[in-house]
């Protein structure tokens, strides 16, 4: 049996993934897998640029809003899910297509899981202790030590998954590198595509995006779920930088100021990841559709 087809549009945030996947969507007559971790939660439509009702009704999506802050949604589940989408649209006919910038989520659907070693609390509790002392300088310095094949390739600002790589190689005695696959043979036949955008309007794209966000009511929404603050879910930008403003230790204009630092870092961090991680093609948006369509 032939492996179905799979598009994913990637890129960094505020590059225009959502338009480009919703036209390509109705040109080829299928739906949209978001692989957008944020837009996963409910609560969060502001601060995760969660497509409009408007949009959502050009293209049927997947994965929108399906679950609240409260429920961990990991890749591996997301994946598992997933992929029951891609082969009932596969059944009909149809290429699915993937779109979000959560590389993670992203690899853990087109190449697999990889299968790592049970943690104990005591170890967890041995890694939170070193991020609570020394914070994620010392993360860093520890993972780098133990694993610096991992290190050269991991978001080191990235304290959750610093943690789970010292968890897995303190509690193995291994490197978490190890336990890595690694493999290049996709589960499907797929192509990635990115939106090539020019980093000068890239931010000038940012920018306005957050000051949009705060115009629609950002803050209402990091209100709402400041309860939750420390879930999983929420350490994430947008809503971190105004639970630290209703804390009161920094300003309403020093906090929109950070939203916007934060996510050109976060944009950075993504490309950087689809570049070492993904075999990815990049294409000017303004080239529309076209460089996809001429290799289907």
């Amino acid at each position: 049996m032939s492996k179905p087809n799979v598009i994913a549009i990637v890129g960094p945030t505020a590059s225009g993934k959502t338009s480009f996947a919703i036209n390509l969507a109705q040109q080829l007559g299928t739906e949209i897998i978001s692989a957008d971790s944020r837009q996963f939660y409910k609560e969060l439509p502001i601060g995760s640029a969660m497509p409009s009702p408007d949009e959502l009704l050009l293209a049927k999506h997947h994965f929108i809003a399906c679950r609240s802050v409260s429920e961990e949604y990991a890749a591996g589940s997301y994946a598992h899910d997933a992929r029951k989408i891609i082969a009932e649209l596969h059944t009909q006919g149809k290429t699915a297509i993937i779109c979000g910038g959560s590389g993670l989520y992203i690899q853990a659907l087109l190449y697999g899981m990889d299968r790592f070693p049970e943690v104990s609390e005591t170890i967890k509790n041995e890694v939170e202790e070193i991020f609570r002392d020394g914070g994620i300088k010392h993360l860093q310095n520890a993972l780098q030590q133990i694993d610096p094949t991992y290190f050269s390739e991991v978001d080191i600002h990235n304290p959750a998954r610093l943690r789970r790589a010292l968890e897995v190689s303190l509690s193995s005695g291994k490197p978490y590198s190890s336990f890595r696959s690694n493999t290049n043979q996709p589960l499907y036949n797929f192509k990635a595509f990115g939106l090539d955008i020019p980093k000068k309007e890239l931010h000038a794209r940012i920018e306005k995006r957050v000051d949009q966000m705060v115009i629609d009511g950002l803050e209402t929404e990091a209100q709402h779920v400041y309860p939750y603050r420390t879930l999983k879910s929420l350490q994430t930008v947008g809503y971190k930088e105004f639970f630290d403003y209703f804390d009161g230790n920094i300003t309403k204009p020093a906090c929109v100021d950070l939203i916007k630092i934060h996510t050109r870092q976060y944009a950075k961090r993504q490309l950087t990841w689809f570049n070492k991680q993904l075999p990815v093609e990049w294409i000017p948006p303004h080239h529309g559709l076209n460089p996809i369509l001429s290799v289907l």
